[in-house]
């Protein structure tokens, strides 16, 4: 049996195998790009599941968020409505490694995503398990399900998150599953590697959730949400009221004890769980092992929803047997009666080594298939639904005959995270972080919409509606940093009196508001109180941060500028398709081999490949540029 595909052709555009994060950003862009396309998942209840902490953002990860939505993406629109509480993190350091966190209401997360998955023209949704891929000619053509049909496509997304292969380890207990509950994908990545794919294998965890009417609140920290929040996406309604609050606690030296006289039962000392770890988000068994002289480590519990009673254990991660997480638990201030709801557990999944892909995150041995999220050895919601966005862009622009869309290092997080994967490898599940950056100082969150709003409007995925929405808010940036610039400040007592108390030097002349901006310890409304004249009309709060940062941090921001105009050239020299590295004279027969394997589409990429030198390159640019003389003659 063949499934009929859609209303109006023979076979669908794009098919999504994989409902979590990926999965849906990537639907949602080939639909909305006007692509016929499937979602198919193993169950609709569970589509945009989280399975671990239901809180969006981070250092690093907010940036993915906020470039999702200057994109034309989901995720923001969508954490924004199910925000039970937001805060900025490291206010107290530089606007490059600031970023949002949001703890979510996470059935609220789910249904949301799935109304606007249904409502989406373009869009359907199927229930079903992928047996395999259906590839002729080295092209993907369509997707057999387990129980023999088949789905014809033009292109494939892979987005099967922690499923392939998976396995589930608690203690002494391993089973198959991809996640608690749910069953693993098995034959599907035996398509793979028969369709000549590489895979390995890593492994996850998540964290215990507790009862919230057993715990001790008094002997916690409160942990509340910001007096005045703000939001991930630029386009979302309304303003966040009634935050929940989370709390803090810490292990302590008894919560240690209990870990190390019961390690031997560890999975990973037993070694019943194998594959790589994440090394950012340990077990609190492995920080015991790895830092015994820490006297404690900080746990955050946190709600899954405002209207739930479970309570989620951050900083708590174990795949200890059930029995020793609660005496751990017990063990912790403010949980000493605490009753477990659902155990920690560790997953193992295969993933496909991601140098296999192109940049446009499509598999380079298989036309038109395409892979995001997980299955790439990355970990988090964010990292998934970023490549899933560009995935989804990336088959619809392919069934529309037009070139790929692919983000540099220097334009966003996003090409950061997939020159990483596609360009440097995995040795372990990948986590974006700000110092994988290079150019963090222009890639900040705040500025995420300036940055990227244009493209997502040119590739059609950002309305005009929502695009006019962010030129609006440049006029009134460009607005307010030239009144900041034309406006004099006299000095006064009042302003030297708040000068002295900030450590900074008084007044002695006027000077452009601008120029006085540029200390660090001046702030913008320091200089609204007192000069007794108002900011142009349209600056709201964000508008007057951003401008403090960009006047501040000008110099800074220049150089950046220039660092990457260096490097435009390595950057914009193309390396043909299908270029033969292994007989390039004066190559190293490492570099050869890791330019082979990669296949990097420019110079720039070519240079940041493990093992190619800076010689490498050279000898590389010296042979294009031969090349390119002599087809010109």
């Amino acid at each position: 049996m063949t499934i009929a595909p859609s209303t109006d052709g023979d076979i669908f555009d794009v098919v999504v195998v994989g409902g979590g994060h990926a999965g849906c950003e990537s639907a949602l862009a080939a639909a909305r790009m006007g692509c016929s396309t499937l979602l198919l998942t193993l169950s609709l209840e569970k589509i945009a599941l989280m399975p671990c902490n239901p809180a969006v953002g981070g250092i690093g990860k907010g940036q993915l968020t906020r470039e999702i939505d200057a994109l034309g993406g989901e995720q923001g629109l969508n954490t924004d409505r199910a925000c039970i509480q937001m805060k900025l993190l490291n206010t107290s350091r530089g606007p490059a490694v600031r970023a949002l966190r949001a703890q979510t209401d996470k059935k609220l997360y789910e249904d949301s995503m799935k109304r606007v998955l249904c409502a989406t023209e373009n869009l359907r949704i199927l229930e079903g398990s992928a047996a395999g891929i259906i590839v002729s000619r080295e092209t993907i053509t369509g997707v057999e399900l387990d129980d023999g049909s088949r789905i014809p496509a033009k292109t494939v997304i892979l987005a099967c998150g922690t499923f392939l292969g998976g396995k589930i380890v608690v203690g002494e207990r391993r089973f198959p599953a991809g996640r608690m509950g749910e069953p693993p994908a098995t034959a599907l990545p035996v398509s793979l590697a028969e369709s000549g794919l590489e895979l390995g294998r890593f492994q996850s965890a998540t964290h215990p959730r507790i009862d919230s009417r057993t715990i001790d609140a008094d002997r916690m920290v409160i942990d509340p949400g910001d007096e005045h929040p703000s939001r991930f996406s630029r386009f979302s309604q309304g303003v966040l009221r009634n935050q929940v609050p989370c709390f803090l606690t810490y292990t302590n030296e008894r919560t240690h004890s209990v870990i190390r006289e019961h390690l031997h039962l560890s999975p990973i000392k037993t070694g019943s769980v194998s594959g790589k770890g994440p090394r950012y988000c340990p077990s609190i068994d492995r920080k015991v092992m790895n830092f015994p002289d820490r006297d404690r480590h900080p746990v955050f519990v946190e709600p899954e929803g405002r209207h739930t009673g479970e309570l989620y254990l951050q900083g708590l991660t174990t795949s200890l047997p059930v029995w020793v997480q609660e005496l751990v638990i017990h063990a912790t201030p403010g949980l000493e009666k605490a009753k477990l709801m659902r155990p920690g557990y560790a997953v193992e999944y295969d993933y496909v080594i991601p140098d296999q892909l192109r940049l446009s995150l499509e598999t380079k041995r298989i036309a038109n298939l395409f892979l995001a999220g997980q299955i790439n050895g990355t970990s988090g919601y964010e990292e998934a639904a970023a490549q899933g966005l560009i995935a989804g862009i990336n088959a619809a622009r392919s069934v529309m005959g037009r070139e790929p869309f692919v983000l540099g290092r220097e334009q966003a997080y996003i090409g950061v995270l997939i020159d990483d994967l596609v360009t440097k490898g995995v040795d372990e599940p990948y986590r974006m972080f700000t110092s994988r950056a290079e150019h963090r100082l222009l890639l900040r969150h705040d500025n995420a919409h300036a940055r990227l709003s244009p493209l997502g409007r040119n590739i059609g995925l950002l309305p005009q509606s929502r695009y006019a929405m962010v030129q609006e808010d440049e006029r009134a940036l460009e607005d307010l940093l030239q009144w900041l610039k034309s406006t004099t400040v006299s000095p006064t007592p009042e302003l030297n009196k708040l000068l002295e108390k900030k450590g900074s030097a008084p007044l002695t002349e006027g000077q452009a508001a601008a120029q006085l901006l540029k200390r660090p310890e001046v702030c913008i409304n320091d200089i609204l109180k007192n000069i007794g004249v108002s900011a142009p009309g349209n600056a709201g709060p964000d508008i007057m941060a951003r401008s403090e940062i960009e006047l501040k941090y000008a110099g800074y921001i220049d150089r950046q500028r220039q660092a990457i105009e260096r490097n435009r050239r390595l950057e914009d020299t193309r390396i043909p398709p299908g270029f033969t590295y292994l007989d390039l004279e004066g190559v190293s027969r490492e570099a050869r081999d890791r330019l082979e394997r990669i296949q990097p589409a420019t110079l720039g990429q070519a240079s940041r490949i493990s093992g190619v030198t800076p010689a490498d390159v050279s000898v590389l640019s010296l042979y294009l540029k031969e090349r390119h003389d002599a087809m010109a003659d």
